[in-house]
């Protein structure tokens, strides 16, 4: 089993929204960077956000101002809120944190 678990995916009309969800098996507050990645058919795994362990984000420009990266630490969890969603946000998004590595990811899929 994964360390990380990843939930919250699932088929929007464009300009809907979502939340995603991370779920670690063991404590994440040791971990500096916390992040989310995506995969769309056929293309590389791309970076969409970063959260360090004091709060500090970073952003992927394509998403800044539209999806908002969070962490709760005393719940082991990390989220990604997705708002203004277009088609091209449609992928596989996968979460992420130092040893311990990554999830089986969430399908989103927005239709148009």
């Amino acid at each position: 089993q994964g360390q990380l678990v990843e939930s919250g995916g699932g088929l929007v009309e464009a300009g809907g929204s979502l939340r995603l969800s991370c779920t670690a098996s063991r404590s994440i507050a040791s971990i500096n960077i916390m992040s989310w990645h995506r995969q769309a058919p056929g293309k590389q795994r791309e970076f969409v956000a970063l959260i360090t362990s004091i709060g500090v984000t970073n952003y992927v420009g394509s998403v800044k101002g539209r999806f908002t990266i969070s962490r709760d630490n005393p719940k082991n969890t990390v989220y990604l809120q997705m708002n203004s969603l277009t088609p091209e946000d449609t992928a596989v998004y996968y979460c992420s944190g130092g040893q311990l590595g990554w999830g089986q990811g969430t399908q989103v899929t927005v239709s148009s």
